[in-house]
């Protein structure tokens, strides 16, 4: 994931209601809690928007997820002013935007965002690279320097040779590669991305998500990324946050989101997730509690106490043997007191940020497993029953909110 700095975008208490009079009785109902289907029955007004709070740190990609009618959209467009607020404040890098109009509104689009749409969205009579550049062209920028931006940004897609074919000559996925060239071009502090994968074939969309992954490592762009797919969410997201009726229902991590779901809602999203693929080896591994190479094996034994195994270190903490209970018993059934009778050297290691997915197949031995640091070191210990139980939590979770429900 990205390191992430200072606060670049922040919504505070922000309403947004679509009608006639926004600012009448369908914002008094919203504010005081009604929900949007009885606001639109009561006033007319349609609710996009009620009391959402966030902010999203400068270099951070922070997704908004939800299904149709959840405001996702709405969120998005008050933070470059396609949508006015009905109330509440939307302040980018500084500057409260929705005070901004004409030029300095056109300007500040320009110089601080890109914006990705699902729908390509391309010029069919520009070729790619003018395509790329045009963002550039209405800044006036000369031909000569928008050209070498767009290539800068095309080679950045895996694209620059396409730069002079027209976009009718390009397959989907190639188009919505321009289209991120196009955002990228004008090296923006934000990009706006809604729904910008949404229309591609599931390979090619996965590709997106990776080269998106990449440039973002290299770039480290401020993104604020629309989606109602959860998977997707929580594949490219620093953050997720899942809104539902206009309202914010959680913001957090993915892991966050996937293991500590907060509502029912959001359990019942998570519950088709594949949760190895998204939980890290730091959530569930405990602390590794070496074994000291003097120790005798009855004492080391003894000290396991519910652990599967526990690791013997060098002098720089590095792990190079592991004591398990089974190997432990069988030698001391033997009639050794001797520690390195029971130990063995067939163990697996793994980084902390390494995902459950990484380390199924080396669980499946049955062997904890060494959670290292960049320097070898041991940091923690990775037990393959914790592995398990933690995949079985979220549907105990799921269950839980479905009795609460139902009571």
């Amino acid at each position: 994931m990205t390191e992430q700095g200072e606060e670049i975008i922040r919504l505070d208490e922000v309403y947004k209601i679509f009608g006639p009079q926004p600012r009448g009785r369908a914002l008094t109902l919203a504010k005081s809690g009604v929900h949007k289907n009885e606001v639109q029955r009561q006033s007319g007004h349609v609710v996009g928007l009620t009391d959402v709070s966030f902010s999203i740190k400068k270099g951070e990609i922070f997704v908004v997820m939800g299904l149709s009618g959840s405001g996702k959209s709405t969120a998005i467009r008050t933070v470059n002013k396609l949508h006015d607020v009905t109330h509440g404040q939307v302040i980018v890098d500084g500057t409260d935007v929705q005070k901004l109009d004409g030029t300095a509104l056109q300007a500040f689009r320009r110089e601080k965002m890109g914006m990705v749409f699902q729908h390509f969205a391309l010029f069919p009579h520009r070729n790619v690279i003018d395509n790329v550049g045009y963002g550039l062209k209405v800044q006036k920028v000369d031909k000569e320097q928008r050209d070498e931006a767009a290539l800068r940004a095309l080679s950045l897609v895996g694209l620059q040779a396409y730069a002079h074919n027209a976009t009718s000559e390009l397959s989907g996925g190639m188009q919505q590669r321009v289209g991120l060239a196009r955002a990228l071009a004008t090296d923006p502090d934000i990009l706006l991305m809604d729904e910008a994968f949404s229309a591609l074939d599931p390979l090619i969309r996965r590709q997106m998500q990776d080269e998106m992954m990449e440039i973002q490592g290299e770039l480290h762009k401020t993104i604020l990324f629309i989606t109602h797919d959860l998977n997707e969410a929580l594949r490219i997201g620093d953050r997720v946050c899942i809104m539902k009726d206009g309202a914010v229902v959680q913001i957090g991590t993915p892991e966050e989101i996937l293991t500590k779901p907060a509502t029912g809602y959001v359990a019942e999203f998570v519950q088709d997730v594949d949760q190895g693929r998204v939980i890290q080896v730091h959530e569930i591994m405990v602390e590794p509690r070496p074994i000291s190479s003097g120790t005798s094996l009855g004492d080391a034994i003894s000290g396991l106490g519910d652990r599967a195994g526990a690791f013997v270190v060098d002098s720089e903490g590095r792990p190079t043997d592991i004591l398990t209970a089974p190997d432990g018993i069988r030698a001391a059934g033997m009639g050794s007191s001797d520690l390195a009778a029971g130990l063995r050297q067939d163990f697996e290691k793994t980084s902390r940020n390494a995902t459950l997915n990484d380390v199924y197949a080396a669980a499946g031995r049955g062997l904890p497993i060494a959670v290292v640091d960049d320097a070898g070191a041991l940091i923690g210990n990775l037990d393959p029953r914790h592995i398990m139980e933690e995949m079985g939590r979220v549907e105990s979770l799921i269950d839980d909110f479905e009795r609460e429900t139902f009571m």
